[in-house]
């Protein structure tokens, strides 16, 4: 998901030709408030007028306790928005709130009730603590994400290298993910010129088991998708546990085995994910 700061026309016109997979369209901290109405203008047309093709479209709206929030969400439904992303979520509230606004702003629009998505920005101790209720307030929230240089500030402490502030929360985030059964995004890497460091972290929130990576430059898509993609090895012992899986349903026996190991429903689990991740990457078709 790359950030697309809401009052640059440049990019907001280029933004779907690195090959994102959504494309997060800012109208909170990386717009001033004297810009803050333009951007909207700007984000509204560009959305109404550019074809981002099958690119996800995500508007990072300012909080609905601003005097911007309400414009924001009402102006990007109208403008064809996918999902609209909340800042600083801290409570299940706040992400009723805005469920309420966008059902009376899909019904100005005609649209179906449900029809807009919505994912929770986690930035806070707080919100870490009701990553759970957050999830699992509305069944618009197709996902969660954490949103470091805020949540690092409310703990007045800075970011590292290694992350080890990070660690916990992010641990949290994905488990309430888990639980709510929707996806879970991490945070932005800041240092574009540390690509080693943005690999390791890419590889690290990999293994905590997170779906995706939020960046600020074109040039962060690329690793993110080569490390997330599966490796020749994993697809190719994925289709055989699913191959493997068929032949024992087809004779219907009870037990799966491949190479003398049983296969249970945890490796079948893996198996079919992995599939689904190469296939998203565009290296395999099913």
């Amino acid at each position: 998901m790359m950030f697309v700061p809401g009052n640059n026309p440049g990019l907001i016109a280029e933004a779907h030709i690195y090959g994102a997979d959504a494309l997060m369209f800012d109208l909170e901290d990386s717009v001033k408030l004297s810009e803050k109405d333009s951007a909207r203008f700007l984000v509204y047309q560009a959305l109404k007028t550019i074809n981002y093709g099958d690119i996800e479209k995500v508007v990072r709206v300012n909080p609905l306790n601003t005097p911007y929030g309400k414009a924001d969400i009402e102006a990007m439904i109208f403008a064809g928005a996918d999902i609209i992303r909340l800042p600083k979520s801290e409570t299940a509230q706040d992400v009723i709130d805005v469920d309420e606004w966008i059902t009376e702003c899909e019904k100005r629009a005609g649209l179906e009730q449900g029809t807009i998505g919505m994912m929770a920005a986690i930035e806070s101790g707080l919100g870490i603590l009701n990553a759970l209720s957050i999830a699992t307030a509305s069944p618009r929230l197709i996902g969660i994400a954490i949103g470091a240089e805020d949540f690092v500030t409310d703990l007045k402490t800075t970011r590292s290298t290694e992350g080890s502030e990070l660690f916990t929360a992010r641990s949290l985030l994905v488990f309430a993910a888990r639980a709510a059964g929707i996806a879970v995004l991490d945070t932005v890497f800041a240092d574009v010129n540390d690509d080693e460091g943005f690999r390791r972290e890419v590889q690290t929130i990999k293994q905590l088991g997170f779906d995706g990576k939020s960046v600020i430059n074109p040039r962060q898509i690329g690793p993110v998708v080569e490390i997330f993609t599966p490796t020749a090895k994993e697809i190719d012992h994925a289709e055989r546990v699913i191959e493997a899986l068929k032949e024992a349903e087809a004779k219907g026996l009870g037990v799966i085995s491949l190479d003398g190991k049983m296969i249970d429903k945890p490796v079948v689990d893996r198996a079919e994910r992995v599939l689904k991740m190469a296939e998203a990457a565009g290296v395999i078709k099913r």
